[in-house]
């Protein structure tokens, strides 16, 4: 198959040149003997100085020795500037400490994205601000993390020392304090050696941290660091955090029974209130009742007593209009239409078991129209009646008018 491939492909299976012979060396190196033979140093010895004329020996500075070395060099240094700084540090006549230190509030650990009109709204709160001085940096520009701020009172000043320290402003707590530049006599702030708090005293097993509006005298005494001070540390805030968790555990369960008494004492108040204003719709109920049914009885009794009042008028006017002439209608018992048992009384009879049978209220209305109407009725005979009698004293009509009238009276008073 290999011969069909063009030339450019047999190329590649091609064989390639047989390896060179060369002929074998003598010896190898390590085969080769010396011709001298080694030897000590004693023919030398004559070469070397005299270890009279030597110079000392110099002994060579170690890693630990160099950095402790330049250690106590910065410090020294450091303790020269501020020595320096010192002798033309004066508060009292810095060009930028201004106004009132009574009334300026020192404000640090402020975030440096903060601006002087967020801090300006946070602290206004307590009063109003005269001027906010933010320190920067002067190589960089930066903004340093802390302020002054001078209000208008000293009041509010104090107001604010009281209540501001702590606040979270931009995702950081500030830490508040009174001007202590010109203030307090021989301050210094914490550039030239002084200001408040231990957290630059040393490592970690030294350094204290606090506010730092606390002195640090109470913190000078000090026992010394224990055998294992970041084990010590490390427990010491478990045993904190283990603290405050439960403190907030039990905080929690606290507003949490007081908001279930809450609740239990509204909705037995709730109850309560349901149940007194059951009973006073029961109680208007019942009072309305009774007064309706006061009411009934008075209209009752007042009708009684008009109709008794009608019912002795007429039968003193019969005999009055119809003069001394005995009744010719039959027994006792019946005495005509106007009568005790005639059918204006039975009509009475039937409209009053009508009126005690139906309570509603349509009844009701069409009760007092119908007693209204005769009312009406009764005031019509008796004006009638009266107008017979004035015509039977004068003489107009004799026997047969009076009784004429008599029967109208009666009709009238049946319709």
């Amino acid at each position: 198959m290999t011969q069909f491939l063009p030339p450019n492909l047999l190329a590649l299976f091609a064989p390639r040149d047989p390896i060179p012979y060369l002929p074998p060396l003598e010896k190898l190196p390590h085969e080769k003997h010396h011709n001298q033979p080694y030897c000590g140093i004693a023919p030398y010895i004559r070469e070397f100085e005299d270890p009279r004329d030597a110079p000392p020996p110099t002994r060579a500075e170690t890693r630990e020795e160099r950095m402790e070395r330049k250690r106590r060099e910065k410090i020294e240094r450091r303790q020269q500037e501020v020595e320096t700084e010192l002798k033309m540090w004066d508060p009292h006549n810095d060009p930028n400490a201004q106004g009132d230190a009574f009334k300026t509030l020192f404000v640090a650990r402020v975030n440096y994205d903060t601006t002087e009109s967020k801090l300006r709204r946070e602290f206004e709160v307590y009063g109003p601000i005269k001027r906010i001085h933010m320190v920067y940096s002067k190589r960089s520009g930066k903004p340093r993390g802390y302020a002054f701020i001078e209000y208008e009172h000293e009041r509010d000043m104090h107001s604010a020392y009281k209540h501001a320290d702590g606040k979270k402003i931009d995702g950081r707590r500030v830490l508040v304090d009174v001007e202590r530049g010109r203030t307090v006599k021989g301050w210094r702030p914490r550039r030239l050696g002084g200001g408040l708090g231990g957290t630059r005293r040393g490592g970690a097993d030294v350094n204290i941290r606090h506010s730092g509006r606390d002195d640090t005298s109470r913190y000078d005494e000090r026992p010394g660091p224990s055998p294992l001070p970041h084990r010590d540390r490390d427990r010491d805030r478990e045993r904190e955090r283990r603290e405050r968790s439960r403190e907030r555990d039990k905080e929690r369960e606290r507003r949490r029974s007081r908001s279930r008494d809450r609740r239990r004492r509204s909705r037995s108040r709730d109850k309560e209130e349901r149940r007194r204003s059951r009973e006073r719709s029961k109680d208007k109920d019942r009072d309305r009742k009774r007064r309706s049914s006061r009411s009934r009885e008075r209209a009752r009794r007042e009708r009684e007593r008009k109709e008794e009042l009608r019912g002795g008028g007429g039968d003193m006017a019969e005999p009055s209009e119809a003069g001394d002439a005995p009744p010719d209608d039959g027994p006792p018992g019946e005495l005509g239409p106007d009568g005790p048992d005639g059918p204006e009384e039975k009509g009475r009879d039937r409209d009053r078991e009508r009126r005690r049978s139906h309570r509603s209220e349509r009844e009701r209305r069409r009760d007092r129209d119908r007693d209204r109407d005769r009312d009406r009725e009764h005031k019509r005979g008796e004006r009638g009646s009266e107008r017979g009698r004035d015509e039977a004293r004068g003489g107009g009509g004799g026997q047969d008018n009076g009784l004429e009238g008599l029967g109208n009276d009666s009709r009238d008073m049946y319709m």
